[in-house]
This record gives structure tokens, sequence and C-alpha cells, in this order.
């Protein structure tokens, strides 16, 4: 077995390697040069250094696994790879206990102006009370997002004697009573906490979720600390909010546009800034490294492979029977999460008609990857879907019915929450052809595909033709219509295939028109 690696890693992950494989290092290769030295390895692993392309993927003719020694893989063709079978793993844990710690350490640096200190007595000042600090010991601290890195970041935060309340639509009841934590939501975060700290994904939900309208619904003094991603914050706010004195302070290791240059963060004495080192410690790069070492070994001898960012192996005859239902339980899981309001607990799949005879195991998973995927920063595979979902407190239920009526297939997806529930089922056309056919019980015929709005609404004259005017207004195309009902006057659900993103304030407009009764916009 042959492993190229093309950035720099931790030596333990290439020692590791070493006793098993013939290693070889060649950093800061162009796509050519890349495209040249693929041919000839079974493995290939990076860091972000290294451009994956399709070009290189397509030159592989060896190639069996890529290996990321880290979370993102962004610089991975994933798609590429997935369609010449070529399986990608990253590190998703290497660096949680770094990132945590760091929240943690910024956080009290905040606090008691240790960098504002430091570089002070280092000018030959002595201003003690110029750095008088406060105790986060009794304080609340608000944890928005409670996946991995924020879970580790309640636990240190208990230790330091603070009150936890944290904010996740994906977190049950009962997982947050075990981690000790109150579970509110975001209105109560930004209402009662001392201390705000982030960690969600970066997603068209979260961008700028920390924007004017909740910084001022905020306490005084407040100090917001993001670790997270650059952009959840809107950093024009913050800067007004800090500058007003609203915000007693902020630290920040992630901006909206990095590397950090010209910008009023970096002139305000109560902002503390680091340049994105959540990850940057001697052990999450160890960690890393021989996480993505191990993974790429294992893929390498044919055994069960953690951390598979694409598909993980699966019978041939298996996955040739399921493959073309694959897209579209996963668009019934995102479309159904988009759709549902509240924290799930229970996500039940049930399969009629012919598929209800396949192994649909990986379907289900497909299902919670779907879920998943529009709420956490950590990649969700087709390996860890269950044991997040697990870890989350929900409940899934598989069941299986021998026919259908309507449909040779059917497949249907609902999503239980303390606020409700919320049911979208989907088929395939010609085993190809995926489409949504029901919302709640209402019989539509949609593409599952790109920009789209889903509203709920009286059957009545004028409603249909309000929306589309709205729309058109704002220079909105619609490629595609559908409404279901069940009867005339009564309630119905409308689906519309739009061109781009509806902004709010156009959602905004729609939602005041009358007998809309809600209006969502969801992306797959």
């Amino acid at each position: 077995m042959k492993v190229l690696i093309t950035d720099p890693i931790s030596e333990e992950g290439v020692k590791k390697l070493k006793k098993r494989a013939t290693v070889d290092v060649a950093t800061d290769l162009s796509e050519n040069e890349l495209v040249e030295q693929i041919k000839d390895y079974d493995a290939l692993i990076v860091r972000s250094g290294t451009q994956v392309t399709r070009k290189v993927i397509n030159a592989a003719t060896k190639l069996k696994v890529i290996g990321r020694a880290g979370v993102g893989v962004d610089n991975i063709d994933v798609d590429a790879a997935t369609e010449k079978g070529i399986i990608v793993i990253n590190a998703p844990e290497g660096n949680t206990i770094s990132a945590a710690e760091h929240t943690i350490a910024m956080m009290l640096a905040l606090s008691r102006n240790i960098p504002q200190a430091d570089i002070s007595l280092k000018s030959g000042k002595w201003n003690r009370s110029k750095f008088m600090g406060v105790e986060v010991h009794n304080k609340v601290l608000g944890v928005i997002g409670l996946g991995r890195v924020g879970t580790e970041v309640a636990k240190r935060a208990q230790g330091l004697g603070m009150q936890v309340l944290a904010c996740d639509p994906f977190i049950s009841t009962e997982r947050a009573e075990e981690l000790g934590v109150q579970l509110t939501d975001m209105s109560e975060i930004l209402k009662k906490s001392d201390y705000i700290t982030i960690h969600t994904p970066l997603n068209k939900d979260t961008r700028h979720l920390i924007s004017d309208e909740q910084l001022k619904k905020m306490k005084d003094g407040v100090r917001i600390i993001n670790c997270a991603r650059g952009g959840i914050i809107d950093e024009k706010a913050l800067v007004k909010a800090i500058e007003s004195g609203k915000v007693a302070g902020t630290a920040l290791d992630v901006f909206e546009n990095e590397p950090l240059k010209d910008s009023p963060l970096l002139h305000l004495n109560n902002v503390i800034v680091t340049p994105h080192l959540g990850a940057s410690t001697r052990e999450a790069q160890v960690n890393v490294a021989v996480t993505a070492a191990e993974g790429v070994l294992d893929a390498l001898k044919g055994g069960p492979v953690r951390n598979a960012v694409n598909m993980p192996s699966i019978k041939p005859e298996t996955l040739a029977a399921i493959r073309p239902y694959l897209m579209l339980v996963e668009k019934l899981g995102s479309l159904c999460v988009q759709l549902v309001e509240g924290r799930i607990n229970t996500v039940e799949v049930s399969y009629s008609g012919d598929v209800a005879s396949m192994d649909t195991g990986p379907l289900t998973i497909a299902v919670l990857k779907g879920i998943l995927n529009r709420v956490l920063s950590e990649p969700v595979n087709f390996v860890n879907a269950p044991v997040i979902a697990k870890s989350r407190g929900i409940k899934v239920v598989e069941s299986k019915i021998g026919a259908t009526e309507d449909f040779a297939d059917l497949i249907t997806v609902t999503a239980k929450t303390p606020k409700g529930k919320k049911s979208v089922a989907g088929t395939l056309f010609g085993k190809k052809d995926a489409r949504i056919v029901r919302i709640d019980g209402y019989h539509v015929d949609a593409v599952p595909s790109g920009h789209m709005l889903v509203s709920a609404h009286i059957d009545k004259p004028g409603i249909i033709g309000r929306v589309g005017t709205i729309l058109g207004e704002n220079n909105i195309n619609i490629a595609g219509m559908q409404v279901g009902r069940e009867k005339t006057g009564g309630r119905a659900v409308m689906v519309l295939n739009v061109d781009s993103a509806v902004p709010d304030k156009i959602l905004k407009q729609i939602e005041k028109v009358d007998g809309i009764f809600d209006v969502k916009p969801v992306v797959l």
C-alpha cells in the first residue's frame, strides 16, 4: 500500500502509517504536479492546504481513500470522489477539546482584561485600577449550539460555578438534564445571559444570527465569545453595540473575512481577538493526524470506516438496490427539518411498496443525515448519523408496509417535537425522478431541488395570485408550483420552486397575505 501526504501533519500520524504502508511526503505541490504524482498511490492525506480537485481525482487510477487531518473537507471534491468510489474521511473529534478550552480561555481573558493588562505592563505602566475585572462565578452563560464543542464548554463552565443555559433545536430535554444545563430558547438566552458563547455551523439560517435586533434584547454589559465560525455575528452591529456600551466586551477567534486586517474591531480596547486558533494545539494536531491515519489504514484493509464523509462500504448488491433512493430520502429529511418547529425528539420513517422489501437501514441513516446536516457544524455521514441522533436524544422508528395504493414505492418521514409534528412523503418516478408527493397528508407533486417556499393557507381565491405578485415584483422567478387541498375552502398547502433565495423582508410580506397561516423557505 502506498500513501501520499501533501500537507504537514503530526509525526505521530506519519509513524502510524509507516508501520503498515509505504509513505511519501511531498508538500506544496501544484495541481498539475499532484495530478502527475497521484497515479501511483492508494491513499492521499491532506490538511487544508492541498486542493483535491476533480482533475486530481480523475487522474487517480489506484486511489481508494482520501484522509483529511481535520474537520472541513471544503478543499476536497467529495462528489467527484464518491463518483469514483473513493472514500473521503476526516477527523471531526480531534480538535473538540482544544476549541472548548480556547473558548473558556477567551472568556476568562475577557473577564479579567488579561491581554490589555499585559500590553500595559510591558509598556512600562502599572495601572491596576484600570483593569478591574469581573468574576465568572455565579454568572449566567448562554450556550448557543450544544454540539461537541458546546457540550465541552458547558461542562467546563459548570466547573467554574456558572449557571449554563443552552439553546439547540436538536438536543432533547432529557439529554440537557444529563448534562446539567437548562434548555431554553434563543429569546431567553439573549435576555438572561451575562456571557454568550456561540457554537453553531455557519449557514443561511445562522448567518448574522447575532445582529442589531438580538443585541438590543441582551442584558446591558453582556460579554460575547465566538470561537465557532465568522459570519454568525454581524460585526458592524457588534461594533455599534460595543461603542454604545451595550456590550461590555467581546472575544473573537473567527471573523467574517479572514485574515482580519482593516477592521474597527482591532481598535476597540474591550475586544480580544485571536487569529483562528481554536484547533491550534499540539494535542489537537496529533489527534487529527492519528485519526486520519487510522481511518486511511482501515479503509485500505477493507474494514469498517469511521468518520466517512461520503458513502461507507456497503455490499454491492445492497448498494445497487438502494442507490436510486438515497438522494430522495436525504432530501425528505432535510425538507422535514426545515418545516417542523421545535426540538425534534422522534423521527419516524415508513417504507411502503417495493422499497419495503429492501435493506432500508442505510436509507434511514440517510434520512438522519439530511436532518442533522441542516443544523450541525460537524460533518454528518452514514457512519456517525445514528450515533449523533442517539446522543441528542432523538428516537428513530422505522416501519414497513407491504403495499401502497397510489405508488409503487412511498417513503414517509415524520418529525415530532413538543410543538407538533411534520410529515413529508416522496417517491421515485422511473427509479430516478425524485418527487415530493405529500406534505402533512396533502397531495402535491413537487421536485425536491434548489430554493423552495412551502406555505399553509386557506383555499380561497386570490391567495396564490397575491403570493405570485409579491415574488414577481421582487424579481423572483417561480419555476414550479403545486397546491394540495383537503376540500374547497378548506386548508391547503402550496409548494413553490423558485430560482433564487427569498429574503426575509419578502417572506414577511407573504406572511401578511390574508389567509396565509405560515410560509417557510427551504433549500434542497
